[in-house]
C-alpha cells in the first residue's frame, strides 16, 4: 500500500466522523456542543496541550492572520513552534504544522492509527475535535517550545478551548454565525470571549463598543488582565506598496514605539499586527522570551496565503477569502488602494449561510463584470441562486459553475484596464489559488 492511500484511509476515518463544516448552521443548531467529551480524549492523551506555553486567538475576522504573525516571530527567536489553524486552503495537513511545515503525511498516518483506540472510548466525537487533538498530541510528541493555536467557531464551546494558555488574544468581532453564536455583537462577544481563563491576560483588537464592554466584563470577571490595542497600545501606518506596509506601535504607558513591516496588505493587516505584536509583548512577560528583532524579522517574513494575495500579471488576479459584509468592505478598501480607479472583474462564489447580497453591494460601485461560480465543497451556493439575487445595480454577470474557468473567463474579460478579484468564499479562494500556482508553475 502507497503512502498516498494510507493517508487518504488516515483522512476517511476522520471524516467518518460528525464533520459540521460540512454542513450549514441549521445543521447544528441540535448539536450538544460541551468541552467533556474534548478533555475526556485530552486526559487519554496524557494532555498533550498542557506540555507547552501557548497563545490562544479567537475572533471573527484576522485571527489566522495574528497566529501566522506570532508564529512567523517565535520562530525567528529560535523556538520550535506549532501552529493550529483552521480551515485549510488545499491540504488538511496544512492545520497542523511545525516551524511552517505540515505535518509529513506518515506522521500524520501514524496519529490516526495510535488515536483510533483513545477515540473509541470516548462516544460522539467530532471531525474537528478529533483533528485538535491530533494538533495537540503531534506537538507534544514532537517537543515544540510554544504553540500558536486559532479557535474554529466562536470560543466558549470550541474544541480548542482546553487549553490554558500564556495569553488570550480576541481579534475584530462581527455578526458571523448567528444562528450559532447569537444574533447580537454581544452575543457573538460573549461566545468569543468564553475562552478567556481565570488570570490570564487577554489582548484585544479594537473593537465596537457593543463588544468591548462584553469582553471587559468578562475579562473583569475573571481578574484577566486587559490589555486594549487601540488605547494601551496604538498603532500608525507609515507606508503600502503592493509588496509590504510598514507601521508604527506605540505603548501608551512607557511611551515606547517600534517600527514594523508586512507583507500583507490592508488597513486591517496592520491592525491584526499590531494585535499580534501586543499579544507577543504579553507572551514575554508570561516567561516567554522573545526580542524585538525577532518580532520585526519574523514579522517581515510571515505569509498568510489566499488574503488580497495578489498573482502579477497582465491582468493582475487578487485572491481573498472575504465571506462577510465587514470583510467585504475591508477588500474594497484595499482594492481601492492599490488599484485606484480600475474596473474590477469579481469571481464570486459563497456558501449558503453567507450574506450574498451585504457582501455583493460592497464591491459593485467598481465592479464592471460577475462571474458567478461554485466551490467543491458541500456548503456551496448554487450559481443559479447567485444569479437570482436581487443586487442594488445591475451589473452584466453570467455563471461559470468551475472556479477555474471562471478565473479563465475574468481574465479575458478584464483586459488590459481591469483587475480580476476572486472572492466571496475561503473555499472559492483556494480552487482559484491552485489553478493559478499551477499556471505560474509550467
Amino acid at each position: 500500500m502507497t503512502n498516498e492511500t494510507r493517508f487518504q484511509q488516515a483522512l476517511d476515518y476522520l471524516y467518518s466522523f460528525i464533520d459540521y463544516s460540512l454542513k450549514g448552521q441549521k445543521a447544528m443548531l441540535t448539536v450538544d456542543f460541551n468541552l467533556e467529551r474534548v478533555f475526556a480524549l485530552m486526559d487519554s492523551l496524557g494532555k498533550p496541550q498542557q506540555k507547552y506555553p501557548s497563545i490562544h486567538v479567537a475572533g471573527s475576522k484576522g485571527k489566522g492572520s495574528v497566529c501566522a504573525l506570532c508564529a512567523a516571530a517565535l520562530q525567528a527567536q529560535g523556538y520550535k513552534v506549532g501552529l493550529y489553524t483552521s480551515p485549510h486552503l488545499h491540504d488538511y495537513r496544512e492545520r497542523i504544522q511545525i516551524n511552517r511545515e505540515m505535518i509529513s503525511q506518515a506522521d500524520f498516518v501514524d496519529l490516526v492509527d495510535e488515536i483510533k483506540p483513545h477515540v473509541a472510548a470516548v462516544p460522539h466525537l467530532t471531525t474537528f475535535e478529533i483533528g485538535t487533538a491530533l494538533a495537540f498530541w503531534h506537538f507534544a510528541r514532537q517537543n515544540v517550545d510554544v504553540a500558536v493555536i486559532e479557535v474554529g467557531l466562536g470560543g466558549r464551546l470550541d474544541a480548542t478551548n482546553v487549553v490554558i494558555p500564556r495569553v488570550s488574544v480576541i481579534t475584530a468581532l462581527f455578526l458571523e454565525h448567528t444562528l450559532i453564536l447569537g444574533d447580537t455583537l454581544a452575543q457573538i462577544a460573549a461566545e468569543k470571549a468564553g475562552i478567556i481563563k481565570t488570570g490570564i491576560p487577554v489582548v484585544l483588537s479594537p473593537q465596537k463598543e457593543e463588544a468591548r464592554r462584553v469582553v471587559a466584563q468578562i475579562a473583569a470577571k475573571h481578574g484577566s488582565p486587559l490589555i486594549q490595542v487601540g488605547h494601551d497600545y496604538t498603532f500608525e501606518p507609515l507606508s503600502t506598496t503592493l509588496d509590504n506596509q510598514t507601521f508604527i506601535v506605540r505603548s501608551e504607558k512607557t511611551d515606547f514605539q517600534t517600527e514594523l513591516r508586512i507583507n500583507l496588505l490592508g488597513s486591517h493587516q496592520i491592525e491584526n499586527a499590531a494585535t499580534a505584536y501586543v499579544a507577543l509583548q504579553v507572551f514575554r512577560d508570561q516567561g516567554v522570551s522573545i526580542s524585538e528583532k525577532a518580532i520585526r524579522g519574523g514579522f517581515s517574513l510571515a505569509e498568510w496565503p489566499a488574503r488580497f494575495e495578489v498573482f502579477h500579471g497582465n491582468p493582475p488576479v487578487i485572491i481573498d477569502a472575504a465571506h462577510t459584509q465587514e470583510a467585504a468592505e475591508k477588500l474594497r478598501q484595499t482594492v481601492e488602494l492599490h488599484f485606484p480607479h480600475q474596473p474590477i472583474v469579481l469571481v464570486f462564489g459563497v456558501s449558503e449561510d453567507k450574506n450574498v447580497r451585504g457582501i455583493l453591494s460592497v464591491l459593485l460601485p467598481e465592479t464592471k463584470h460577475i462571474i458567478y461560480t461554485k466551490a467543491t465543497h458541500p456548503r456551496a451556493m448554487d450559481v443559479d441562486a447567485l444569479m437570482a439575487i436581487d443586487l442594488p445595480h445591475p451589473v452584466p454577470s453570467e455563471a461559470v459553475e468551475n472556479v477555474g474557468q471562471a478565473v479563465a473567463e475574468a481574465k479575458q474579460i478584464a483586459g488590459d484596464d481591469a483587475v480580476v478579484l476572486v472572492t466571496g468564499s475561503i473555499f472559492v479562494a483556494a480552487n482559484a489559488r491552485a489553478v493559478l500556482l499551477q499556471e505560474s508553475s509550467r
